[in-house]
């Protein structure tokens, strides 16, 4: 169920000392604000500077100001956030910030270690990211969204307002007389996440308003789907061997084969098969009923190739 702003932060019980992902937007402003109120001495900050817009540096100029009226260490990482072929710039900055935002936590500042990391993303971007992610074709694991905690290079990360409208915390934050700098590019719609943003999240409030607390449900359902799928990956490629031996893969259903395929490719190679490269795969693997039947295709930056008799992947 939604919740609102001030009843979120009541539940919000991170390890101390937290740090905050601070964009300057009004989402991570009032989260700054409402957890710096709560744990005096205990919050830190750290901003990404992407480079990306002349607007950036009046981002960076409104947290610094915010950060010493609050009496909050602040740290600006400023990336080259630049997108490779193939990635959109959302992509690509999303990935920079996470980066940045592991490189703090593993630094100490001014002698405490960060425990926690708290990242300001609402029941709208929830519903914003299951949107995009059935608009893309994605499985179990897009269709979880995003994770309201999670553990990572041991620090735990939150999402405290995941269950909060995106509309309660700009109220909340207009209560208490808080400024807070608006991205120009959010209203840019060739971007589909801002398009998604624009007119299909005022259509759903007006048709079906409990939408938030619905996707929420389903987001909660996928992920716990994509948490056994990967328990039966596990088990899966322990029967079938690492590289994958093409005889205990036929020996599994194509379901499981594409399961424990995508498992391995992601494990062991960091590279994730598109639609069409996974079901070409599986074909060859079903027709490999000879010595001499070759396997290559591309997946990813490389190959899968038969190797005696199992695949293996590489990147030439």
């Amino acid at each position: 169920m939604t919740q609102s702003f001030d009843a979120a932060l009541q539940a919000f019980a991170p390890a101390l000392p937290l740090a905050v992902a601070l964009s300057g937007g009004a989402d991570s402003t009032a989260l700054l604000l409402a957890c710096a109120r709560r744990w005096p001495g205990q919050v830190r900050a750290i901003h990404v500077h992407h480079g990306l817009q002349a607007a950036a540096d009046g981002f960076e100029q409104h947290c610094t100001a915010l950060c010493q009226r609050l009496d909050v260490p602040l740290v600006v990482q400023r990336l080259d956030a630049r997108h490779v072929p193939g990635q959109s710039p959302e992509d690509a900055a999303r990935q920079a910030r996470y980066q940045a935002f592991e490189a703090f936590a593993r630094d100490h500042i001014q002698g405490i270690a960060v425990k926690s990391i708290a990242i300001a993303q609402h029941a709208d971007d929830q519903a914003e990211t299951l949107l995009l992610a059935l608009s893309r074709g994605a499985g179990v694991a897009g269709l979880a969204a995003m994770p309201a905690r999670w553990e990572r290079a041991g620090i735990v990360w939150h999402r405290p307002l995941l269950q909060v409208a995106g509309a309660d915390v700009r109220h909340w934050l207009r209560a208490q007389g808080q400024a807070w700098v608006e991205d120009p590019t959010n209203i840019d719609e060739r971007f589909t996440r801002n398009r998604i943003r624009a007119q299909l999240l005022p259509a759903l409030d007006a048709a079906f308003p409990s939408f938030r607390d619905t996707f929420a449900r389903s987001a909660d359902n996928a992920a716990q789907a994509a948490e056994l799928l990967h328990e039966l990956a596990q088990q899966d490629l322990a029967l079938v061997g690492v590289p994958p031996l093409i005889k205990a893969l036929q020996g599994l259903s194509r379901a499981r084969q594409a399961n424990v395929l995508r498992h391995w490719l992601r494990q062991a190679h960091h590279t994730t098969p598109a639609a069409a490269q996974l079901g070409e795969l599986l074909d060859q693997i079903h027709a490999c009923t000879t010595r001499g039947h070759q396997i290559h295709i591309k997946v990813g930056r490389g190959f899968v190739v038969r190797s005696g008799p199992g695949i293996d992947w590489f990147s030439p």
